[in-house]
């Protein structure tokens, strides 16, 4: 089982850029496809991306398609998120959290495990 850590959140202007990491420690991270999550105040956890364990495909929710690019290292057992041209809208807490061997678009945060603190974003307008 791996265990997740996310860090690069932080205050930003809309149409800025961040890059989101997710590390992991444990074994087999090359095993595992990678969800990413965010929770803004006053709301329900919602699904923003995910990759593959293979890394052969990456799944958007609509709102980021186009914006977010996610991919992976295994070498460095880490998965980032690139976040471009940035909105208010997007100011949350991300989180990621892991499936072992993930072939497919999985919504539903119950179906991860291994979740991290989170790493707040915020965009100002």
């Amino acid at each position: 089982q791996v265990q997740l850590e996310e860090s690069g959140g932080e205050l930003v202007q809309a149409g800025g850029s961040l890059r989101l990491s997710c590390t992991a420690s444990g074994n087999y991270f090359e095993r595992y496809g990678i969800g990413w999550f965010r929770q803004a105040p006053g709301k329900e956890r919602e699904f923003v991306g995910s990759i593959e364990w293979s890394g052969s495909h990456t799944y958007y929710t609509d709102s980021v398609k186009g914006r977010f690019t996610i991919s992976r290292d295994n070498a460095k057992r880490t998965v980032y998120m690139q976040m471009n041209n940035l909105r208010p809208e997007d100011t949350a807490v991300y989180h990621c959290a892991a499936r072992m061997l993930l072939v497919s678009r999985l919504t539903d945060p119950d179906e991860y495990s291994g979740w991290g603190q989170g790493t707040q974003v915020t965009v100002s307008s």
